[in-house]
């Protein structure tokens, strides 16, 4: 992917969701196999090329939506988002 070296400008990539998947099946199994819980994080990002903060936050979702980790799971979340986007939308 062509990056726009402008300066200022941040770069953003956007993920596909089996990229994500992926990222995270990675996380797991090296947390599986070497019982490794800090740092395989950073050792997937960095042989995958991503963000480490990234695909922290994957990994922290996934948790969630899992059970393992208390928060708002991804369809909580959407559930909350539809009512207020119709609402910006009735508005203008």
């Amino acid at each position: 992917m062509p990056k726009d070296n402008t300066p200022g400008k941040p770069t953003t990539r956007r993920y596909s969701p089996e990229e994500k998947q992926a990222a995270v099946r990675m996380v797991r199994s090296l947390q599986a196999e070497t019982g490794m819980t800090h740092g395989a994080v950073r050792r997937v990002a960095g042989q995958l090329g991503y963000g480490v903060e990234s695909v922290r936050s994957w990994v922290k979702q996934t948790e969630v939506d899992d059970g393992v980790r208390p928060g708002m799971t991804t369809s909580q979340a959407q559930r909350l988002k539809e009512p207020e986007q119709e609402n910006r939308e009735l508005r203008r």
